[in-house]
């Protein structure tokens, strides 16, 4: 089962890349950027943007959205789904994994995309909704330097 394309979806790179595109880079169209399209922008279509398909959003296709697809939703694909290709899953191409293609992975070839917001960022937003055990999971996975309280 090959990775799905969805019309619409947004995503941004998440991985742990610092290279170009890399989940952690601040260049343009990087995970962390604040530029436009990047993956820590407030503007539309960014990684941190509450408008439609974006990451801090709860509608359809949105990064806090419980509904498929979403980064809340733990069914296939979904960010909190731990089957293959979701987002707490340890597989190959798994937002926990840390084979090329994870999102654990530091490689800047085949770069792990989520419309989940940025690690940092995600962790609040499950620790404020009471995910206690999502947030633990991710937490013995990314780099403490990811961890809100020495992030932000």
């Amino acid at each position: 089962m090959s990775r799905p394309e969805i019309p619409n979806l947004r995503t941004w790179p998440r991985n742990l890349s610092t290279q170009l595109n890399g989940g952690l880079s601040t260049q343009l169209y990087g995970g962390m950027s604040t530029q436009l399209y990047g993956g820590m922008s407030t503007q539309l279509y960014g990684g941190m943007s509450t408008q439609l398909y974006g990451g801090m959003s709860t509608q359809l296709y949105g990064g806090l959205s419980t509904q498929l697809y979403g980064g809340l939703s733990t069914q296939l694909y979904g960010g909190l789904s731990t089957q293959l290709y979701g987002g707490l899953s340890t597989q190959l191409y798994g937002g926990l994994s840390t084979a090329i293609g994870g999102g654990m992975s530091t490689s800047s070839s085949n770069v792990y995309r989520s419309n989940i917001p940025p690690w940092p960022v995600f962790l609040l937003e499950l620790e404020k909704r009471g995910y206690k055990g999502q947030v633990q999971l991710i937490r013995r996975h990314i780099p403490s330097f990811l961890y809100p309280e020495n992030f932000f």
